[in-house]
């Protein structure tokens, strides 16, 4: 049957909602999820304690790993420049990164902090010619190219590693790993999913449309950019070697995990049908080659627990809870449901104090969950309180 004949309803609905949801975030709060740190050059950075405090915590990860049920605590230290405006300058990025590593070592967790070559989400875009756009104090930007899928299929491509945003990027890693003497955990950039590329590049009204009119034409296009996907990684692994930590960015990573962590954001304006038939091969065939893939998305996507929680190979999902956290959270009470016994790990981003913290942690708790509980406590005794009754209450 052909697709826009199924479920065409379904999937307007949840573009609307989809657009209703974010039409109420106010952009101009702060990064609730930001950590004020002071840079440091590479000089002073005190390398030999933070593979003492790196290495103690591997183990922790190596254990929970195994273990069919576990609770890790992982104080996430972002760093608001290095995820806008001041990701051009790599000195200035591996400084305020050095930071956060070293502040880390204040805060009590089960997983450490690592660098990041973060420059923009428009990585895997740029296979298609597209440059960044810098507006003043904002992180980079593309703009759609195309105006329908078909278009974009016959466009020229080239590897990402021949762009201007690829090479940058490779320069980045190459600059973090000369600075630091290769001493420190490194993630690779920010790996934003084929069908997130996809609608940087197209128009996103026409993109949604044709997904419905020539879907084909869609899983085509998210194919080859799943092909792109797999070849820039490996260029990034070469160079990283092992000091990379997987699944990478926003979540808890270690040497010990596996997985692509891979941002799917616009999965939110997609029904469970229309995402499980055109965006998730994709996103599973970008994972696959690194021990399957890692999913996230900002804003409430419990209702597609369904269709993430089948994708084959799945290692961890990533959430936000409480309204601290998102303009959009996630409700807790589907993900225990969901995942308990599966062997999937729910990397839970809960912005707050304490007793914020650990309230939604007692609700996300059950046996057979495999959870990591994301902190951005303030003090390092609010993050000792939090960890310490977070183990108490998950104790298994």
């Amino acid at each position: 049957m052909h697709y826009k004949c199924k479920n065409m309803h379904e999937d307007i609905v949840a573009m609307c909602l989809y657009i209703e949801n974010i039409m109420s975030f106010d952009y101009k709060k702060a990064d609730s999820q930001a950590t004020v740190v002071e840079p440091m050059e590479p000089g002073q950075f005190p390398y030999e304690a933070y593979a003492d405090y790196e290495a103690a915590r591997h183990e922790r990860c190596r254990r929970f790993k195994d273990a069919p049920s576990g609770v890790l605590v992982y104080r996430r230290m972002r760093v608001q420049q290095c995820f806008s405006s001041g990701c051009r300058r790599m000195d200035e990025s591996l400084r305020w990164q050095l930071g956060a590593l070293a502040k880390s070592m204040e805060f009590e967790a089960d997983v450490p902090n690592f660098l990041e070559p973060w420059y923009g989400i428009g990585t895997l875009a740029s296979a298609y010619g597209v440059d960044y756009e810098w507006l003043e104090g904002q992180a980079p930007a593309v703009s759609h190219p195309f105006q329908s899928v078909q278009e974009a299929l016959a466009a020229p491509v080239k590897p990402v590693a021949e762009t201007a945003i690829g090479r940058h990027t490779l320069a980045m890693i190459r600059y973090f790993m000369e600075q630091t003497g290769g001493r420190l955990p490194m993630s690779l950039a920010d790996t934003q999913s084929p069908l997130n590329a996809a609608c940087m590049l197209v128009d996103t009204s026409s993109f949604l449309l044709d997904c419905i009119d020539d879907p084909d034409a869609v899983r085509a296009f998210l194919g080859r950019l799943a092909e792109l996907q797999v070849e820039f990684v490996r260029k990034q692994q070469e160079l990283i070697g092992d000091r990379l930590v997987w699944p990478g960015h926003g979540f808890a990573s270690s040497p010990v995990f596996s997985g692509l962590g891979q941002s799917d954001d616009n999965l939110l304006m997609m029904s469970n049908e229309m995402y499980g038939e055109l965006a998730a091969p994709s996103l599973c065939a970008s994972g696959a080659p690194f021990g399957g893939p890692v999913f996230h998305s900002c804003g409430n996507w419990s209702d597609k627990l369904p269709v993430i929680t089948k994708l084959p190979g799945v290692r961890t999902v990533d959430a936000a809870f409480g309204d601290a956290t998102d303009p959009n959270p996630n409700p807790v009470e589907p993900f225990p449901a969901a995942l308990a016994g599966t062997g999937i790990v729910l990397n839970a981003r809960i912005v707050g104090e304490p007793d914020r913290v650990v309230g939604i942690v007692r609700r996300l708790w059950a046996p057979g969950m495999k959870l990591i509980v994301v902190t951005y406590c303030q003090t390092p005794q609010e993050q000792d309180e939090t960890y310490e009754r977070i183990h108490e209450l998950c104790h298994v």
